[in-house]
């Protein structure tokens, strides 16, 4: 029953986040028929990263680890007065330090726009400790590259526009971590359709008659607005299943000053992974023109998979994982349990996303993006930095639900001394594989891009390699069988197989006729092979939709 139940949780996660990464795309869509891949659009998108790092600071992913697993697992025991007192602390804690944070943020942010998004000074500090390592030619050239003054200007402006909307995401974020402990999934992932709602809005209203420096002015306070509004579609349920939470300042209940101290690591942690996006960000400035904002439009298509199935399981798992009572031994069996499960829903969804990405990914970047100012050329070019970041998409999401584990153990330190070591890998392999390797290759320096995908993605399978290690010590052996992964390759290369026919067979330059002849092949390929090879989750998905069709 419990499964059964985690399972629905799931499911409603999956369709809160497929709903509101639908949104993204056809947000990015618009923005790529307005904007494409040009130096106004790289502007926006450099500059959205620089605020979006409080979002991710104090968002979802920390509150994940240190309020979610204390909030919901005080609930379990029949505290309702003690959850609601702690929800109304970490409100206030978060509600100090954001508007500190914001207001840092708009006053210094042309010193943090020299920093993240500057010259060539900028990324020759970064990349000094491995000097000696590159050829002297690389070192010159960092002197000479890096963002225009035209657009370092134009970034400053949208920072200081965009800082207050990441600080009411933070508010967003506190609202899923409680709706989600009281099994409320849907709303809290479908409330950024209301963000993306405003911005597209505002594109489709002034795309066609403002250039497009002022196109992307007027996006960034339209994605205030929608923050905004992000934040108040979820409060009224959130009145409703815990009416009893106020603001309030004591900071020294035990629950709270337990969450404090998880968020101390949870935060250290999320801070070195924004160390890690924002050395991509300098790295993706010197590199040619158009390669922040294809970055930005691959990773919209990349994180789709991730986020559809990688957090939804996630996301539904860590409450229920939080809650779990009993000796340690007992415990130790039940997270076993549910992650072996949880691991085998995943890879179920995510290798063909894999296999789709390489055989097809020119495809579903033409549906999604081939529009207006985004031609071919740019297609191929998204298509080519999604190859790169197939290379670790498997091991990030499943990573995602190891962690997932550590934080329902109470433990956030192990996933953040991991993670120190694949920022620092990937720091490493980022400036070999985006500047050096091309070369030594005699690629096209714009594949520079698909390296830092690529090279994120090996630092990615070391971080998951340690965290199931470590997992293995605390509550036994887990994993996914051989047997079964192979299973799933099987049929994701015979559906990609199927996927490549239909695009010979029926020849056409239109991109959603292609996208949809190609694509329902390969997803139809899929759910037959994996019938066939008689898959478990195949086969449960099937007997669901024959007794809702009454077949």
């Amino acid at each position: 029953m419990a499964e059964e139940q985690t399972g629905q949780a799931a499911f409603l996660v999956g369709a809160g986040i497929f709903a509101s990464k639908l949104a993204g795309l056809v947000r990015q869509r618009v923005f790529a028929h307005y904007l494409g891949a040009s130096l106004a659009n790289d502007a926006f998108q450099g500059a959205f990263r620089i605020p979006n790092m409080l979002q991710n600071l104090f968002g979802e992913g920390v509150l994940s680890a240190s309020f979610i697993p204390e909030y919901a697992g005080t609930l379990a025991r029949g505290e309702k007065r003690e959850a609601a007192e702690l929800a109304g602390a970490v409100f206030t804690a978060l509600a100090l330090v954001a508007s500190l944070i914001v207001l840092i943020g708009v006053l210094a942010a042309p010193q943090l726009v020299g920093i993240l998004a500057g010259g060539g000074s900028t990324l020759s500090q970064i990349v000094h400790p491995f000097a000696r390592f590159l050829p002297s030619s690389f070192i010159q050239w960092l002197a000479v590259t890096g963002a225009t003054p035209e657009e370092d200007a134009l970034t400053t402006t949208l920072v200081r526009i965009l800082f207050p909307g990441a600080g009411l995401l933070v508010f967003s974020a506190w609202c899923l971590g409680v709706l989600n402990a009281h099994r409320k999934f849907l709303l809290s992932y479908m409330a950024p359709l209301a963000w993306n709602a405003v911005i597209i809005g505002a594109l489709l209203v002034y795309g066609s008659h403002r250039t497009a420096p002022d196109l992307v002015v007027a996006v960034a306070w339209a994605s205030v607005l929608g923050s905004a509004a992000q934040f108040m579609v979820q409060l009224p349920t959130l009145r409703r299943v815990a009416p009893a939470i106020v603001p309030n300042f004591k900071f020294g209940l035990p629950g709270v000053r337990r969450v404090f101290k998880q968020f101390t690591s949870a935060f250290l942690s999320r801070g070195v992974v924004q160390i890690s996006a924002f050395i991509d960000l300098a790295l993706a400035y010197h590199l040619p023109i158009g390669t922040v904002s294809s970055l930005a439009y691959a990773q919209t298509l990349y994180i789709l998979p991730g986020s559809l199935f990688g957090m939804s399981v996630s996301a539904a798992e860590l409450p229920a994982m939080s809650s779990a009572l009993g000796t340690p031994e007992e415990i130790a069996a039940q997270l076993r349990v549910r992650l072996n499960a949880g691991m085998e829903r995943i890879a179920f969804f995510i290798v063909p996303c894999v296999i789709g990405f390489l055989a097809l990914g020119d495809i579903v970047t033409g549906a999604f993006l081939q529009t207006g100012a985004f031609k071919r050329a740019n297609t191929v070019w998204v298509w080519e930095i999604l190859i790169g970041s197939t290379v670790g998409l498997l091991a990030s999401t499943l990573g995602r639900l190891d962690s997932s584990t550590y934080y329902a153990l109470r433990d956030t330190r192990t996933p953040l001394k991991f993670a120190i070591i694949r920022i620092a890998l990937t720091t490493v392999l980022g400036v070999i594989f985006a500047f050096q390797l091309p070369g030594w290759l005699g690629l096209d320096p714009k594949l520079g891009a698909a390296g830092l995908t690529a090279s994120a993605g090996i630092a990615g399978w070391v971080e998951f390699i340690l965290l199931r290690r470590g997992l293995t010590k605390r509550i036994g052996r887990t994993g996914l069988s051989v047997r079964y992964v192979v299973k799933l390759w099987i049929a994701g290369l015979g559906a990609a197989a199927l996927g490549t026919l239909g695009r010979f067979l029926v020849p056409t330059s239109r991109p959603l006729v292609l996208a949809a002849i190609s694509l329902s092949a390969f997803a139809l390929g899929y759910a037959v092979f994996t019938v066939a090879l008689r898959i478990p989750e195949a086969s449960m998905l099937a007997s669901k939709l024959r007794r809702r069709s009454g077949v």
